[in-house]
């Protein structure tokens, strides 16, 4: 079945209703496996894959920039430049200074990554982070800059508050400046109210497409981690047991249980399933690190949640 694109807020961007989160490549998934799983979703129908510069720093013994050279050997490789959407993110540290949103550093980083992408564009690039160092207009100026040399086609954010948000918007407007096509919040089952109080009324309301991160809540919605000592299944086991595994964790667990054994869906399908129906969503971020979890992924955006699923669901997420 044809998988329906998305338009990404008011760019020219037309999106699959989910994203690959690309941090996994060359951190959990070797450079066999990533290359397996890139031509997956790109054979599944979907187009989009979100990295970033940052990934994986976080491991013992990598400096950063390991999935976006993984995925830059994969597009040598394949020749399939032209079939994806390709995003990635500037702001986190780097080491030896490279950091923030300064308009020399992203010039500097954006080079950086196109080289690693071994590309000579990048579909949608984002801050990493807000910097509140650095005037608004200042970075938006600098990524005009970048669109006009054809480096870049938009932009995005990620982890931004409401009210700087909206100062971004207001600041792109008033300079007539390119404007942030999309935001990058944390949000799913388990974690909904800094999301929808402020963000998503605002993404709305300006028509900017949101493409949240942790869809599956770091594993946890996988029904994974069930008991503290889950946490050593996985690299991040230890970090998704302590934020997730509790009284109401367990609760929405259960409910997603209920629905799973009516329809006959996995619990990482539900989970995706249920983000793709919220307003402002255009296309979720979820992470696989083998083709089993691909081709939950794939399966996912095609399932439909009834009412009764989506109404069991919020009232056992609902936050007090």
């Amino acid at each position: 079945m044809p998988t329906t694109l998305r338009p990404l807020g008011r760019s020219p961007l037309q999106v699959s209703p989910l994203c690959f989160g690309g941090n996994v490549f060359g951190w959990t998934a070797d450079e066999s496996t990533s290359f397996s799983l890139l031509d997956a979703w790109l054979d599944g129908g979907m187009n989009f894959v979100d990295t970033a510069d940052v990934y994986s720093r976080w491991a013992p013994g990598h400096q950063g920039g390991e999935s976006e050279t993984m995925i830059g050997k994969w597009l040598r490789k394949s020749g399939k430049r032209h079939q994806l959407v390709l995003a990635t993110k500037v702001g986190k540290e780097m080491g030896e200074g490279k950091v923030g949103l300064r308009p020399d550093y992203i010039r500097q980083a954006v080079d950086a990554s196109l080289k690693r992408l071994q590309t000579d564009y990048i579909d949608l690039y984002q801050t990493h982070d807000d910097d509140p160092n650095v005037p608004i207009e200042d970075v938006m100026g600098t990524f005009c800059e970048l669109i006009q040399q054809g480096k870049v086609r938009a932009v995005g954010a990620s982890n931004y508050s409401a009210a700087r948000f909206a100062q971004a918007l207001q600041t792109s407007e008033k300079h007539r400046l390119p404007r942030y096509e999309s935001l990058q919040p944390l949000y799913n089952l388990y974690d909904r109210a800094v999301f929808e109080k402020e963000l998503q009324p605002l993404c709305l309301q300006n028509g900017v497409g949101v493409i949240n991160f942790y869809s599956l809540a770091a594993g946890f919605l996988t029904g994974k981690y069930r008991t503290a000592a889950d946490a050593g299944k996985s690299p991040r086991g230890a970090k998704t047991t302590s934020l997730y595994l509790n009284e109401r964790g367990l609760r929405i667990l259960a409910a997603m249980e209920e629905v799973a054994a009516r329809i006959g869906a996995e619990l990482g399908e539900i989970a995706v399933a249920w983000v793709m129906r919220q307003p402002a969503i255009a296309s979720p971020i979820a992470s696989a690190s083998n083709m089993q979890q691909m081709q939950s992924l794939i399966k996912a955006s095609q399932l439909q949640l009834d009412d009764d699923a989506m109404a069991r669901l919020n009232a056992a997420s609902a936050q007090a």
